[in-house]
């Protein structure tokens, strides 16, 4: 079975979830089957083994599942890019845009430093304003991020070219066609 076909069966697809119309990609099935996980885990990793990777970058929720494990394989610190209140130290912050309205998120001020090559990851990529929010977050104290990487691309919202914009190359693993 290729790599897109075994992720593929491991997504549960939730049809009119947020709201009608909307085709919910959800990789918590994907994250509950040991080797589609694994895989998962192992083709992002893959092209990195063996460089100097300081940190992973995991965007709250799932980019911390797989931002976790991906650091690990890498021997890489783990940086938790939050929700806005959720960090206990000094952070800086960054306010994007979301289909219904404004959020922030935030990061320790303290969690790279300049220069650290640094791998973002998250779950998935649509519009692309919190993968955006959060290369910028990072560029704001002086991380140099080697890729954006996501398990699924919604390439019909074109979020993967914001994130290439920004000079950041982005690695997916697999896409899905309409939003």
């Amino acid at each position: 079975m290729t790599l897109q076909d075994d992720l593929r069966a491991a997504i549960r697809t939730i049809p009119d979830h947020p709201k009608p119309g909307i085709l919910f990609r959800d990789i918590t099935t994907l994250l509950g089957d040991a080797r589609a996980f694994r895989r998962a885990v192992d083709e992002l990793v893959h092209p990195f083994a063996g460089t100097k990777i300081d940190k992973v970058a995991g965007i709250e929720a799932r980019g911390f599942i797989l931002g976790g494990a991906i650091a690990h394989q890498l021997s890489a610190g783990f940086v938790p890019i939050r929700k806005k209140g959720k960090l206990p130290h000094a952070k800086v912050s960054i306010g994007y845009s979301l289909e219904y309205g404004i959020d922030e998120m935030e990061m320790h001020a303290d969690a790279v430093t300049p220069g650290e090559r640094v791998v973002l990851v998250d779950d998935l990529v649509a519009t692309g304003g919190t993968a955006e929010a959060a290369v910028k977050l990072l560029q704001q104290l002086g991380a140099r991020i080697v890729v954006a990487c996501f398990v699924i691309d919604l390439p019909d919202l074109g979020g993967a070219k914001k994130i290439e914009a920004l000079g950041v190359p982005v690695r997916t693993l697999i896409a899905f066609e309409g939003h």
